[in-house]
């Protein structure tokens, strides 16, 4: 009964990371209809600005509220600069978003030379419920993602920003003529989906440690959920991020985890293969 219940929580905790790293990504490919494949070298920026933090003697927590800012920031600048010349070629673009990461990822090794760096977790022991012992920190990324969930719904269904946001995906030309700036609507979205994969890296760094390549797995896991999930929505691809999640944390415990691996993109394919706009299917992309 104790060994379930840990592997449950341990399964929770994974997807709940997904999710955060999938918040953005399907933002930006529901909201914009581009793919940002510089997603999981966001998730790497914010978890080297936290370590980068804890490394000058700066509170943890400190460099874990900075993270999303400091991606998003620079999430809205290359939106300006490259991003928004290619959206009328979403290939392109994709192309285009490879490039940034391969850039910031090598960036990122040159800094770090390519060692694993620790940081901390900033909330640390266990939380004992009878002879079962969970971590503090992972119950803290649990509840996190969940106040994030709320909060990036609330935001994009009970706001006027949120309004502009479905308005411009709905019909851009209406929208331009209404009034709203839909470049800077773009680009407000691109640094909100930044920041979400920033705000991911920094809660993951003390579970994972801080590498050049930490990026990449999440970045393939988190495409994987989107498709899964369906684009065009706020709802699929958190649904996706919770299946492709479970089943990533859960089948390692019953067999091989290479073999898990590859199992659970054989079902993505073929799920995908016989239900090509996903779990949710939205509007627009």
């Amino acid at each position: 009964m104790a060994s379930a219940f840990v592997a449950a929580f341990e399964i929770l905790s994974f997807g709940a990371i997904i999710v955060l790293v999938v918040l953005g990504l399907g933002i930006i490919a529901s909201m914009m209809g581009i793919f940002n494949f510089a997603q999981g070298e966001f998730v790497l920026l914010g978890a080297y600005v936290t370590y980068l933090a804890h490394s000058r003697g700066i509170p943890i927590w400190v460099g874990m509220a900075a993270a999303p800012f400091i991606v998003g920031g620079l999430g809205f600048v290359l939106e300006a600069l490259i991003i928004r010349r290619f959206y009328a070629a979403p290939i392109v673009a994709m192309l285009g978003t490879y490039a940034l990461g391969l850039i910031i990822r090598e960036s990122v090794r040159g800094l770090i030379g390519g060692f694993y760096l620790t940081v901390p977790e900033p909330i640390g022991g266990s939380i004992d419920i009878g002879t079962m012992h969970i971590s503090t920190w992972r119950f803290t990324i649990i509840v996190i993602t969940l106040l994030v969930m709320g909060g990036c719904y609330l935001l994009l269904s009970r706001t006027s920003f949120g309004l502009r946001v479905r308005a411009t995906l709905e019909n851009p030309a209406l929208a331009r003529v209404s009034g709203i700036s839909t470049p800077l609507i773009y680009g407000a979205t691109f640094a909100f989906g930044a920041a979400l994969a920033g705000l991911a890296g920094a809660l993951i760094v003390p579970v994972f440690s801080l590498f050049a390549d930490l990026g990449i797995r999440f970045l393939i896991q988190g495409f994987v959920a989107v498709m899964v999930g369906g684009v065009g929505s706020f709802i699929g691809p958190v649904a996706g991020a919770g299946l492709i999640g479970t089943l990533s944390a859960a089948l390692p415990w019953v067999i091989a985890p290479v073999v898990a691996d590859v199992l659970v993109f054989v079902l993505a394919i073929v799920f995908i293969k016989f239900r090509p706009q996903g779990l949710i299917a939205g509007k627009g992309v």
